[in-house]
């Protein structure tokens, strides 16, 4: 009986020691060496089952058993974070599971320059491989989403913040979480640019229409509060605010770039500020934050006209007389160019 003992405890101490040996080896072995590195999409609501089969697959761990026994041991497995990341065969499993559960993956940038209108970002979120341009246009008209950041109107047009991000990007074509992320920085910024009362509902849907209209006419950041002076100054004289851009962005896609008198008078064009007073229907671009603490804080004059001088600036005037005889000049100085 004693030699029975000792034979089952030998058996049992050895089998215990295989075991912690195999735990060594696989913690302190790579699956390859040399290492290669293998990017990895971690989808939200995957298993760690799931995700250890695919580290298996991809040569990225020795076992997806061992690798699940060290996840659930480290209490690891449910922090592994969702996103695209660079791996490398070369790294030991605990290499593996930290940078799953702290990294942020690798981010790619999305540069969104001021004034666009929301197709033109639908098609560069596309073009930049976030997600295709229908989906993110269904997004941006998606009522639920729109109510949940408090935008009051029936798209997103105007609300989409221009900024550069940075996403890991998602397998399929949904661009919703582009949306989501620019109308979260829109209302960050807007209550940077009106910190004492920051506007809603109707209020909102002006400010942003007046801020996309200073936005596209000027490019220069001294000029925008004067810019948007003068329309405060022609809308509580109800004079036609009379603006180029938003002719140009009710004609649409039939706009060829050149502008004509026929479309400055037809009222057909809900967009027409030479036909149609006050604002026009809804916000022509995506303003900036220039844009917006200019309207936010408008330039206090008696200015009513501007014209281009040809060098990017503009030519402000009190009176229509003022203002011909400085379109005359400069419209004169152009053609001589």
């Amino acid at each position: 009986m004693r030699y029975l003992l000792l034979a089952i405890f030998g058996a049992v101490f050895g089998l215990g020691g295989l075991v912690a040996w195999q735990a060594w080896d696989f913690m302190n072995t790579p699956a390859q060496s040399p290492g290669v590195e293998t990017i990895v999409v971690i989808e939200p609501g995957e298993s760690f089952e799931e995700i250890a089969g695919r580290l298996y697959a991809e040569n990225l761990t020795q076992s997806a058993l061992k690798l699940r026994i060290l996840a659930k041991v480290t209490k690891l497995g449910a922090k592994v974070r969702a996103g695209e990341f660079a791996l490398n065969t070369g790294w030991k499993p605990m290499e593996l599971l930290t940078e799953l559960t702290t990294s942020s993956g690798l981010q790619h940038k999305l540069a969104v320059p001021e004034g666009l209108t929301l197709k033109q970002i639908a098609d560069l979120v596309e073009a930049s491989g976030f997600g295709s341009a229908e989906s993110f246009k269904k997004a941006a008209s998606d009522s639920e989403l729109l109510k949940k950041y408090n935008i009051p109107a029936d798209s997103a047009e105007g609300f989409l913040f221009p900024e550069t991000y940075f996403f890991t990007r998602r397998k399929g074509d949904d661009a919703r979480y582009v949306v989501e992320a620019m109308l979260k920085e829109f209302n960050k910024r807007l209550a940077k640019a009106f910190p004492d009362n920051t506007p809603s509902g109707g209020e909102l849907f002006d400010v942003i229409t007046l801020a996309s209209i200073v936005e596209k006419e000027t490019g220069l950041a001294s000029e925008r509060p004067t810019i948007a002076g003068v329309f405060v100054n022609r809308l509580n004289r109800n004079m036609l605010l009379q603006t180029d851009p938003t002719i140009i962005y009710g004609l649409g896609d039939a706009f060829d770039g050149n502008l004509k008198r026929s479309h400055l008078e037809d009222p057909k064009n809900p967009y027409n500020t030479y036909v149609h007073p006050g604002l026009p229907p809804g916000p022509i671009c995506s303003p900036g934050f220039g844009s917006l603490k200019a309207v936010a804080s408008p330039e206090k004059h008696r200015l009513y006209y501007f014209v281009a001088m040809g060098d990017g600036s503009h030519k402000f005037s009190k009176s229509l007389r003022e203002h011909n005889n400085a379109v005359i000049k400069y419209q004169k100085r152009r053609r001589k160019k």
